[in-house]
């Protein structure tokens, strides 16, 4: 059985895309963004936490905040792709649940009242978002360089408050001159997927 989404989607997706080390300077804008959250944001959550929260540096005074917190070799491209995201985890999600889930209001305290189930569920269902997030980057026709190299504790004391957790950083923006590593092989299907 093949796929229905259009084969060339596909490659923009998923078989072409990569992790972007150098971008052009051309801006990503405000109505880019807003385009790949009004997409995004439909992916699935447990109960629909939503939890991921992003924040967007684009001043020099923020990324000048931001890059000491990046390992060595990713502030280059840090420092010079158009756009960066931090993405965070809100572990305080459940007070949008009401809102969220209004079929099932008291999913707020009967499930997350607890701070450590609220952090193990923000962490999971953020990185979903955060996957989703990196696709829709890719679907605005833009590329995204994700990178876990950074301080995190760093960047959440000059980013944000004891309620949120930063999961990666995305550069984002248009490949710039030799953008790509060589394509890094992938398991086979029998060594991913057993049938029990």
């Amino acid at each position: 059985m093949s796929l229905v989404l259009d084969p060339a989607a596909q490659d923009l997706l998923f078989r072409e895309a990569r992790t972007a080390n150098t971008f052009t300077d051309e801006p990503v804008t405000d109505e880019q963004v807003q385009a790949i959250y009004d997409l995004v944001k439909y992916g699935p959550t447990a109960f629909n936490q939503s939890p991921l929260r992003v924040i967007l540096v684009r001043s020099d005074e923020a990324r000048a905040r931001l890059l000491p917190h990046m390992a060595e070799g990713n502030q280059p491209k840090t420092a010079t792709a158009p756009l960066v995201a931090i993405l965070v985890a809100d572990n305080e999600f459940h007070e949008e649940l009401p809102a969220l889930l209004p079929h099932f209001p008291q999913a707020k305290d009967l499930f997350f009242s607890e701070r450590p189930v609220r952090e193990s569920a923000a962490t999971l269902n953020a990185a979903l978002q955060a996957a989703y997030f990196i696709i829709g980057v890719r679907a605005a026709g833009l590329a995204a360089g994700p990178m876990t190299g950074y301080d995190a504790a760093g960047i959440e004391k000059e980013f944000l408050d004891g309620d949120h957790n930063v999961l990666m950083v995305v550069n984002i923006g248009k490949p710039g001159e030799d953008a790509w590593f060589p394509r890094l092989p992938r398991l086979a299907f029998d060594e991913v997927v057993k049938t029990v």
